[in-house]
């Protein structure tokens, strides 16, 4: 017999949620054989699986030692020598500096991302174990591309995942960006479009009118420093679609510098044998939060920002002298 008592990163789920993970090797349909058969019970009484957890709901699994060793696979992840660049840390978020050429999340499975680096750290420093991993898996609340670097929000506790999650998709948080374009731009503005994503070139088109599975995008963009040839903006970021930032402003005739997908051959080119630049000057530099009630209510109003990369700040002295 095995007893589970909720705990704050497993209640506000469903029961088979939670009990496909600590069964991890379990088919659901075995899950649901053992909650009609009432050898899962939820506080003592017969449970169908869709019921919300609360803190400290009491599960028990009347199942022998040997059913729940062939069902368990426990977690697997391991230490990894490597300092994450921590802007900032309490009991429920870490907001990171992601370096260049790392992902954010795994494409295949033997791919190391920042969340494998994420959980090494919390493990490393005893805030979560292996056995509280098998139902709850810390995670990152937003993404950028493998070569922008920049502030990532990690949740390291449920709540954490769920308030930030809750948050990006209401786009309360807003989020800026450094990049540096080709071509001279003098004043803000506001753009607007329609864009589409091709999976299988991992690419997306923009237009000015809706499409079939279009998304609609809108960007702000204020210059800080420019000259005949390029300019240095600030991007803010209305809506958060996959690559928006690069196509809108290529769109515009503006491409940033470096971008292979997006970008001008002859400019990339140009920076690449200047400077060994081989990846777009995008760097996600500045978050700052609304007004919170609740547990993350400390992080209320909150600003952060994160450093450029040093191939940033080089050419970016070098075009614009500060």
């Amino acid at each position: 017999m095995k007893q589970i008592f909720v705990d704050d990163n497993q209640a506000g789920q469903r029961l088979d949620k939670l009990l496909l993970k600590v069964l991890n090797k379990a088919p659901k349909s075995f899950i649901y054989k053992m909650l009609r058969k009432k050898n899962i019970v939820l506080n003592g009484k017969k449970a169908n699986g869709s019921e919300i957890l609360a803190l400290k709901d009491e599960i028990k699994l009347y199942l022998s030692d040997e059913t729940i060793e062939k069902f368990s696979k426990p977690m697997e992840a391991v230490i990894i020598d490597y300092e994450l660049d921590i802007i900032y840390e309490d009991k429920n978020i870490l907001i990171l500096n992601k370096p260049l050429g790392m992902l954010s999340q795994k494409a295949v499975k033997s791919d190391l991302s920042i969340v494998e680096y994420l959980i090494s750290y919390l493990l490393s420093t005893r805030q979560i174990t292996n056995k509280e991993l098998q139902s709850f898996k810390p995670g990152i609340c937003n993404r950028l591309d493998r070569n922008t670097s920049g502030l990532l929000i990690a949740g390291k506790t449920l709540i954490g995942l769920q308030e930030m999650a809750r948050l990006f998709k209401e786009r309360k948080i807003d989020k800026y960006y450094l990049c540096i374009v080709k071509g001279q731009i003098k004043e803000f503005n506001k753009i607007t479009g329609y864009l589409s994503k091709d999976s299988s070139k991992n690419m997306v088109t923009i237009s000015n009118e809706e499409t079939e599975n279009s998304s609609n995008i809108c960007t702000e963009y204020q210059p800080l420093a420019s000259n005949s040839d390029f300019t240095l903006l600030q991007v803010k970021l209305i809506t958060g679609r996959t690559h928006q930032i690069r196509a809108h402003l290529s769109g515009m005739g503006h491409p940033i510098v470096g971008d292979a997908k997006y970008g001008d051959l002859k400019t990339n080119n140009y920076f690449k044998e200047k400077y060994g630049l081989k990846h777009q000057l995008l760097h996600s530099y500045r978050c700052v939060f609304p007004q919170i009630l609740g547990q993350l209510s400390n992080l209320s109003g909150g600003e952060f920002e994160a450093k450029e990369p040093e191939i940033f700040s080089t050419i970016k002295k070098d075009l614009f002298h500060f």
